[in-house]
């Protein structure tokens, strides 16, 4: 890792893989960095069945972070795509569940994929 993606509060790598893209999500999504998320990720929907967001090595998130998962499963849901969160950790878990976003990313557990 460069030392510019290392001072950076977010990096992301992405991965195509047929009309399925992963994106894994390293760092804080907080203020004054969320954007940078949505930009990159609208620009992957078109052509995009399902968006997984690996959310691993994501150790904060904020408001703003928060504000920037539900305008993306907006975005993605516009452009019939299904926008879907792995690996969720506590603390932002524990966010989602506080704002009730846990019901829209719900179908995640239905679908069998392990949120920790």
């Amino acid at each position: 890792m460069s030392q510019q993606a290392a001072a950076a509060p977010l990096t992301f790598d992405i991965e195509r893989n047929g009309n399925v893209v992963t994106v894994r999500c390293h760092g804080k999504l907080v203020a004054g960095v969320s954007d940078m998320l949505y930009r990159e990720a609208c620009k992957l929907l078109p052509g995009t069945k399902r968006m997984v967001l690996d959310l691993t090595d994501l150790t904060r998130m904020d408001s703003m972070g928060l504000g920037t998962l539900a305008r993306l499963y907006v975005s993605a849901r516009s452009a019939g795509c299904a926008l879907q969160l792995i690996n969720v950790g506590k603390q932002v878990r524990d966010l989602l569940g506080m704002t009730n976003m846990l019901q829209v990313f719900v179908d995640i557990g239905e679908r069998g994929i392990r949120i920790p």
